[in-house]
């Protein structure tokens, strides 16, 4: 997989859909800069998961609950991310909700996952610790 973006990547739109380009927006997280927000961690998230940085995915994940190992499904397609709602998880908080609809395209056609994730910040680091998928 992926580990990371090229320069071509990095003046593009970020995948995240929150209008700016890769290198202003999640290009500087996924290279290590801790996000502010557990927001900015979910938006993160996605667009790792749209460009195959399992590396960044493991980095992101509480330390409780990540997984071994992360295989992708390389024939999944991430189109776009929507925000439904998010609860707490600002630049003072200690943990946060962020509930979100990515939609995707894979060989049976297009699907919606929807989750409600939870995020805590640990010595200034957000952490990606469980979802609720409905």
């Amino acid at each position: 997989m992926n580990e990371g973006a090229s320069a071509e990547q990095s003046t593009q739109r970020c995948p995240c859909g929150s209008g700016d380009v890769f290198g202003a927006c999640c290009g500087p997280i996924l290279a290590g800069r801790p996000a502010p927000t557990a927001e900015r961690l979910m938006r993160s998230r996605y667009t790792a998961f749209a460009i195959g940085d399992t590396a960044y995915l493991r980095r992101s994940w509480h330390p409780s609950t990540r997984p071994a190992s992360i295989e992708l499904d390389p024939d999944v397609r991430w189109l776009r991310l929507d925000i439904l709602a998010k609860s707490a998880g600002g630049p003072f908080d200690a943990e946060g909700v962020v509930e979100f609809e990515a939609i995707h395209r894979d060989a049976s056609g297009r699907g919606v996952l929807h989750e409600r994730s939870r995020f805590l910040r640990e010595d200034g680091n957000w952490f990606y610790v469980d979802g609720e998928v409905s």
